[in-house]
């Protein structure tokens, strides 16, 4: 994504968090794609760690980090802290990648909105550097972004890709049992084409035994089994398309839980790498999506997916080959890579924060649904019109 021959993005942080270092660590991967113009954190000592540590630079204040002209910032900090520092760039015309949620409720998700939903900024023109950059940003689309990476991932574009192709015909229901709340009802939303209206949330959750024997802190060497929250819910859509989420507590981590997608059209389905499909009115037929692994045995181009095929053709590719990162490492570089562009005028917007806002007002109504055991019913809100 993007002309690997211009200058390398540069974005900036707010925050010092492991969420951070992520961002930074994959910058470091890419250093012809992708350069940290700084991070901001509060305390002076904190600020030595990050320069030691991480190599880059780092402030006490978003002023300081905005001298060294970053091309976008990423807020990278609590939820209930991010729609402040969302409004503060905002009103200093910096284009922002929020990260997700971009509000903790659905309160702050409509202050959000009615803040800086639709934040613009007139092209000032020449120049370079953070003005222009904003400007360029803004003649594409509201200042503000989300960092929802999901729709990215390898597997999941694959399959996105079949469905607008048209493979299973129109796509009706997906169920999802792989992450959690609004990943999750990004996945769902952006595999049936849902946009912004109302929909009807029935979820409850079981409580079982379960080990847990990996988790972000490494091995526990405990297979004793522990009580785990699993989250069903059903989200109807209307027209006929609904959403089935399925999520067990850490399952990201636990290797006793695998993840499945499902995605059923009116013509056949898909069931993770799996594509059944009518040849003809008689001929049933079965594809898969395969991926192009090398680092295997005797294969010395180093450990990294290539590409997916299906029937031959590439339907995802891998455009950051050589850098040996993971299908999540790729989907986050991607992100940024297309902010990057939608910032230099080169691309459309990556995730526009109507998008974040939507999947965040879905993913608590079924917290509420399955808290108090009632259907709930989203509204149609302003972000809709956007």
């Amino acid at each position: 994504m993007g002309d690997v021959d211009a200058a390398p993005i540069r974005f900036g942080i707010v925050g010092s968090g492991w969420r951070s270092e992520f961002f930074v660590r994959l910058a470091r991967a890419l250093p012809e794609r992708l350069a940290v113009a700084g991070v901001v954190t509060r305390s002076a000592e904190r600020a030595e760690q990050v320069r030691t540590a991480w190599g880059v630079p780092a402030y006490r204040t978003v002023g300081e980090l905005l001298a060294a002209e970053p091309e976008f910032v990423i807020p990278s900090v609590p939820w209930d802290v991010t729609p402040g520092v969302v409004r503060d760039l905002v009103e200093q015309g910096v284009p922002v990648l929020a990260e997700t949620p971009p509000a903790p409720d659905a309160a702050g998700l409509r202050e959000l909105w009615s803040a800086v939903g639709g934040a613009r900024r007139a092209a000032t023109g020449g120049g370079g550097g953070m003005a222009s950059a904003s400007a360029s940003a803004a003649d594409g689309g509201a200042l503000v972004q989300v960092a929802e990476q999901y729709v990215l991932m390898p597997g999941h574009a694959a399959r996105i890709a079949l469905v607008r192709d048209g493979v299973i015909g129109a796509a009706t229901s997906v169920q999802l049992s792989s992450t959690h709340m609004y990943h999750a009802m990004s996945l769902i939303r952006h595999t049936l084409g849902v946009g912004f209206g109302p929909a009807t949330v029935t979820a409850r959750a079981f409580t079982a035994p379960l080990a847990d024997p990996l988790s972000p802190k490494g091995w526990s060497d405990d297979l004793t089994p522990k009580d785990a929250t699993t989250t069903l819910a059903l989200i109807d859509f209307g027209a006929g398309r609904t959403g089935l989420y399925d999520f067990t507590d850490n399952q990201w981590w636990n290797p006793l839980r695998a993840r499945r997608v499902v995605v059923r059209g009116s013509l056949g389905e898909i069931v993770d790498d799996s594509v059944v499909r009518m040849a003809d009115p008689r001929t049933p037929v079965e594809s898969a999506l395969v991926r192009r692994r090398t680092g295997t045995d005797l294969n010395l181009e180093g450990a990294e997916v290539h590409h997916i095929s299906f029937d031959g053709r590439v339907v995802w590719r891998n455009d950051y080959v050589g850098a040996s990162l993971s299908e999540d490492d790729l989907a986050v570089v991607d992100l940024l890579c297309r902010t990057g562009a939608w910032v230099r005028g080169e691309g459309p917007e990556p995730y526009p924060l109507a998008e974040g806002c939507q999947d965040h007002l879905l993913a608590l109504a079924v917290e509420e649904s399955a808290r108090t055991g009632a259907p709930v019913t989203t509204a149609e809100e302003a972000w809709a019109t956007a």
